[in-house]
């Protein structure tokens, strides 16, 4: 189909390795063609050979510049004038803001009101107007319907659109080229509305069917393996995620159809998981990511594709989809992380009310090498008896096993204690 054709008939595109590949030509002056690296720890943890494909250093710090821009080149010259809008979460704003600008088209972005600062400020920064609307995406997404109609924009779907899809896919013709991936056995994509993996699976499966594609969502708002299961697109409450980035509560049908045609497996993964592989990335691979690009770290840290994890040496690659993450909340998901890990634990004891207790009670933790970083009185707790007050105790330890030593050194010696991990 002639290019000016389609781009007047979307829904009539059909994407494909072929158009996928003539995409990429198109993109590749433009993007970046991002790292894969083998991960030598992770490996060893994943019980796997582990490769890392860093999306997290596009120009605008996410995958989306691929589908973003493929989506922008598809538009005639009037539609460019017209300028455009998008709703978004984050990355897809980032991308639409970056690319239009360098493109010369007028671009707004509404994006809900808890979006992360960083993604805001960059989104501004490459010269969008942001719109802070709503609770949610679909909140967002209404009302950039809204305008679209006031204003005669074009409307650049995050996920939901052959373009979008189609760039997304390039990804895998870098992934097929790339020296470490040609005994590849399977890849891990994260999954939000569905564009990525879609495109990344039609490439690879009419590539190179022999590779396993298998989806990762975070397990509370898995709507990818919910509709996959029932055959139907089934839509889900919406809830705040440390996933932001896929947090998606309806998915696509098109990228369904695609999941259901191409994508071998979908898992999901924990918010706790999830906390724990940005860590982990961050201070194993030195690599900084969100946690929509955790969630296929701690898919394999957490052995949820054990056909593939059984010590034989298979190859997978994990994309890590992107990095935008606010800093605030990244000092929130490292100690999550690490209580996870069993790198930090709370203790809440009922000691004495008199001169030496606090002492006495900090020489045990000093005595088995963990580190105290916070002590608190409770003086009104109510389940501290009379001359008796509750303090709890944050600790660095140095794994679950450190943790259990400790628990049963405080109990021999008679402390009544609530043990709970600081979270």
């Amino acid at each position: 189909m002639a290019p000016e054709l389609a781009a007047q008939n979307p829904e009539l595109y059909r994407v494909d390795a072929n158009s996928i590949r003539h995409a990429y030509t198109e993109l590749a002056p433009f993007i970046v063609n991002t790292p894969v690296v083998h991960s030598a720890t992770f490996s060893d943890l994943a019980r796997c050979q582990v490769l890392l494909k860093l999306e997290n250093l596009q120009m605008t710090g996410s995958f989306k510049d691929r589908g973003g821009l493929n989506k922008l080149l598809s538009l005639s010259p009037a539609e460019r004038a017209r300028g455009v809008i998008a709703a978004s979460a984050g990355n897809h704003a980032q991308a639409i803001a970056y690319h239009s600008k360098r493109l010369g088209i007028s671009a707004k972005i509404v994006m809900p009101k808890p979006s992360p600062l960083v993604k805001i400020r960059s989104t501004q920064h490459w010269g969008a107007e942001v719109i802070l609307e709503g609770e949610t995406f679909d909140d967002a997404f209404n009302y950039s319907q809204q305008l679209v109609e006031a204003e005669n924009r074009i409307y650049l779907h995050p996920f939901d659109d052959p373009y979008v899809i189609e760039g997304q896919g390039t990804m895998g013709v870098e992934i097929l080229a790339h020296h470490l991936c040609q005994d590849l056995d399977a890849i891990l994509v994260p999954v939000g509305g569905g564009g990525l993996i879609a495109g990344l699976a039609t490439y690879i499966k009419q590539t190179r069917p022999d590779i396993q594609v298998i989806g990762v969502e975070e397990s509370s708002c898995n709507s990818m393996f919910q509709s996959r299961q029932a055959g139907k697109v089934i839509p889900l409450a919406s809830q705040p995620i440390i996933a932001d980035g896929i947090n998606v509560r309806k998915v696509s049908a098109r990228n369904l159809e695609t999941v259901m045609r191409y994508v071998d497996d979908m898992i999901s993964v924990t918010s706790d998981e999830i906390a724990n592989a940005i860590m982990l990335t961050m201070e194993i691979e030195k690599i900084v990511i969100e946690g929509a690009a955790a969630v296929t770290v701690a898919a394999l840290l957490n052995q949820r594709v054990p056909r593939l994890q059984d010590g034989t040496g298979k190859k997978i690659l994990s994309i890590l989809s992107g990095g935008n993450i606010d800093v605030n909340l990244l000092s929130r998901i490292i100690n999550r992380g690490m209580a996870f890990d069993g790198r930090v634990f709370e203790f809440e004891l009922v000691i004495n009310d008199r001169p030496g207790s606090l002492e006495s009670i900090l020489g045990i933790f000093r005595e088995s090498g963990a580190n105290v970083v916070e002590v608190h009185h409770h003086r009104f707790a109510s389940h501290a008896p009379i001359g008796q007050i509750a303090v709890s105790v944050t600790v660095e330890t140095r794994d679950q096993t450190h943790i259990d030593q400790l628990k049963a050194i405080i109990q021999d010696r008679g402390y009544p204690a609530r043990l709970r991990s600081a979270i």
